[in-house]
């Protein structure tokens, strides 16, 4: 945790509300995103018991497995499933746009928008990968076949799941997550997990504190958790009867239709406030602007999604149970320079971010005081433009001489350190080169060399492109690394 979100965190408990620690929303949010509230049925591995969605607050569908150990229901339940979420995920495959590659010798085409999947939790997240690992490799013929829709149902979850856990990523977002990424509240990172809670310092009732709304939702009688596990006295005292009721009906259809309507509306009744929750805290997020970088990042879930939409559409093959060691090794990289990406580009968005960065060293603000943007460096082999400036600033500079540095305002200009001087009043002056975001003249366009006056930040977090590592062909992985990946018949 951040000093400044530590500082965030003690004033929520002093003001009684949860803390703003972000100016701008950090994730994008889909016009129509696809809710999920997942139920799991106590003491089973990832058995599914019932699910609240929908992508709007008034088309919520529940889905129920009246009998959640039985497996012939779990997989109709998937391809309840399937039937609400294959076709939205259809519905944004219809317009397409082209995208300029290859310095625009080629084009590429990718979906203008994409689906967006919105679950409770981080555990919510956990439930959809496990369920796409069990319904994936489903065969729709021989001994126990399932439904059409089920294997490539869990295709997709599992395209979810794997999307979540790249940073930044936003086509399957934890509502608590997106929260607690722009609000500190005054409980710990545990007690952030729970919706209700989080919700009620965020937007506390009228009259009642953070801590007060928060220790309500504590109570599983006023506040039902919200998913996928559920409340021990409610499976024990209210759960369990209904479920022996629509067991003990048989083949009767009138009490086997009664049993089964008491025991959805019993589930419906555990849902519907955590529902109510999702799209309360779609709002709050709805109310913050959007970062500049935001749409970027969100492009790449839509090039994600159109590349696995033409990986299914070409029948290709579902997603393997491990990866092999290159596979493995891509992945990591893909994810270590995402989490790099992800730091920085929050940063440059967000001055509150930006703020964190400058406590530990990494940027400072300062104020321009000389600026000589006509300056030519005309001691290589032809003569460039290489304007200085000085700024002086009040903070800490451990950047040494030689360092490169950026300026949010303007990522794509380089600033050389060329000189480090202290002052006796607690100031110091910094000397800088500029470099690039000037076009290829002897003379600066106006706004590209920071004026006289101006008021600048300064950092050594880089949003430059990063380059990928050289790893074999997966038939060429060593020995020493399990050598080339068998391949399995499924």
């Amino acid at each position: 945790m951040s000093t400044l979100r530590a500082l965030a965190r003690a004033q929520a408990v002093a003001a009684g509300r949860a803390q703003p620690v972000a100016v701008v929303r950090h994730l994008h949010l889909s016009d129509r995103p696809l809710v999920l509230v997942p139920l799991t049925l106590a003491g089973e591995a990832n058995a599914p018991l019932a699910a609240l969605v929908g992508s709007a607050p008034d088309e919520a569908r529940l889905l129920v497995v009246p009998q959640p150990r039985n497996r012939d229901q779990r997989f109709a339940f998937a391809a309840e499933l399937a039937g609400v979420l294959l076709p939205y995920l259809d519905s944004f495959r219809q317009v397409t746009e082209a995208v300029a590659v290859d310095r625009g010798r080629d084009v590429r085409y990718r979906c203008v928008d994409a689906p967006q999947l919105l679950v409770p939790n981080p555990a919510g997240v956990t439930f959809l990968r496990l369920f796409g690992r069990s319904t994936r490799f489903r065969r729709v013929d021989g001994d126990y076949p399932v439904h059409p829709s089920v294997p490539l149902l869990g295709r997709w979850l599992t395209f979810f799941a794997e999307r979540a856990e790249q940073p930044g990523s936003a086509a399957l977002l934890p509502l608590t997550e997106a929260l607690t990424l722009h609000w500190a509240t005054g409980q710990s990172a545990v007690e952030d997990l729970h919706l209700p809670a989080v919700l009620g310092w965020i937007d506390p009732p009228p009259g009642r504190t953070g801590a007060e709304a928060a220790a309500r939702a504590e109570d599983p009688a006023l506040c039902p958790p919200a998913g996928p596990a559920t409340d021990p006295e409610f499976d024990n005292h209210r759960l369990a009867p209904a479920v022996e009721a629509y067991a003990a009906a048989g083949d009767d259809p009138a009490a086997r239709t009664s049993a089964y309507d008491e025991l959805a509306g019993l589930l419906r009744e555990q849902l519907a406030p955590t529902w109510e929750l999702m799209w309360r805290g779609v709002g709050l997020l709805r109310g913050l602007p959007p970062g500049a970088r935001v749409a970027g990042r969100w492009a790449g879930d839509r090039d994600a999604f159109t590349a696995h939409a033409e990986h299914v559409d070409a029948g290709g093959g579902p997603q393997p149970r491990r990866d092999g060691a290159v596979a493995a090794a891509l992945r990591l990289q893909r994810l270590e320079r995402a989490l790099t990406g992800w730091a920085v580009q929050r940063a440059y968005d967000d001055p509150l971010v930006m703020a964190e960065h400058r406590l530990a060293g990494e940027a400072f603000v300062g104020e321009v005081t000389l600026a000589d943007p006509a300056r030519v460096d005309d001691s290589g082999k032809r003569p460039v433009l290489r304007p200085r400036i000085q700024v002086v600033t009040a903070e800490p500079v451990p950047m040494p001489v030689g360092a490169t540095l950026w300026s949010p305002a303007r990522p794509g200009q380089k600033a050389k350190v060329v000189f480090v001087t202290p002052g006796g009043d607690g100031k110091t002056e910094v000397v800088l080169e500029l470099s690039g975001g000037m076009g290829r003249g002897l003379s600066a366009p106006a706004g590209s060399v920071p004026e006289v006056g101006e008021r600048i930040c300064l950092t050594s977090l880089s949003d430059a492109f990063l380059p990928g590592g050289a790893f074999p062909a997966p038939e060429e992985t060593p020995w020493t690394h399990g050598g080339p990946p068998e391949h399995h018949e499924e």
